[in-house]
């Protein structure tokens, strides 16, 4: 009866049997997630992704075959509601799912709430441990751009996958292990070079770098819109616009998932340099190196087009 049940949710779904024999057992929701858990489980197994590349957590409608993989994990590691907020009713009923922004010890940030702010108040923007108590959009959910976020995500990820690979465990903490040196060798390098860029001027599509910049002590100049859900308003435009003109040979940054007409208006007529920043790392493998690669991205094109101001 079972047997019959599962096939006629494979029709109902649209898939084939060897579909559903495809699903992961440990299944992440974006890019990042993915690169992190493949390396801690480097050698043990493949986790799988349900965002394909180039979908972006803000619009993303669930398929049939997502769903069933959702269904068949054993895990499935999410940022949480203020990210994958299609998720929420979903998950709140499987007991596997484990929301990363909401770990212990995870270092999290306000997200900007306002489109009248001033570059300088960005770098005041506290840091707090994770509490109980939030609101659905108040905590800025881009927590995989801080290395030491990384950490963290990596550890609880070894630590709770002894519990599906128990004969791995001493696998999981190597991997580990070479992971966070990984971490330590990018981070010297990066440091090094972003550290002569901290004043040059600079403007991004989205409030979605602050942990990175957080970390790395670099400053955005403006800010062209808070989130992918809330465009900015006339008065804002005309504030960016002034900003890009005060700012003289400036750089901006778009993202690969959102088309840059925005950013095409703003900057028409202006010193500026147009580059892309990535930070679902859509273009990156998803081997153990494939988290430091993404954040070495970012990190390099940022630097590129600064370097040259």
């Amino acid at each position: 009866m079972r047997l019959r049940v599962f096939f006629c949710l494979l029709c109902w779904l649209g898939l084939t049997p060897a579909q559903a024999a495809e699903s992961p057992r440990v299944l992440t929701t974006i890019k990042p997630l993915q690169q992190i858990a493949a390396a801690v489980m480097h050698g043990i197994d493949n986790p799988g992704l349900l965002m394909e590349p180039g979908a972006s957590p803000h619009t993303y409608a669930l398929r049939p075959s997502d769903r069933l993989a959702l269904a068949q994990a054993e895990r499935i590691y999410w940022i949480g509601p203020e990210l994958e907020l299609f998720l929420e009713d979903i998950l709140e009923r499987q007991n596997n799912a484990v929301a990363l922004l909401h770990v212990p010890k995870m270092a999290v940030r306000e997200q900007l709430q306002s489109h009248n702010f001033q570059p300088e108040q960005k770098s005041t923007t506290s840091k707090q441990e994770h509490s109980d108590h939030h609101n659905h959009g108040s905590l800025d959910a881009h927590i995989w751009l801080s290395p030491t976020n990384a950490r963290i995500v990596a550890r609880k990820m070894a630590a709770d996958l002894s519990e599906l690979y128990p004969q791995q465990i001493d696998l999981l903490q190597s991997n580990l292990a070479t992971f966070e040196q990984r971490l330590t060798a990018m981070d010297t390098a990066l440091q090094a070079r972003l550290a002569p860029l901290k004043d040059k001027p600079y403007f991004v599509f989205h409030d979605g770098y602050g942990y990175f910049e957080d970390y790395y002590g670099v400053r955005p100049w403006g800010i062209f819109s808070l989130s992918h859900e809330v465009q900015p308003g006339a008065r804002h435009v005309n504030l960016l616009r002034q900003q890009l003109q005060t700012a003289g040979p400036s750089c901006v940054f778009t993202e690969p998932q959102f088309t840059p007409r925005l950013v095409n208006s703003l900057t028409q007529g202006l010193p500026v340099s147009i580059g892309v920043l990535d930070p679902l790392g859509d273009a990156i493998d998803i081997g153990p190196e494939g988290y430091a690669l993404t954040i070495e991205a970012i990190a390099g094109t940022l630097a590129d087009c600064l370097e040259t101001l």
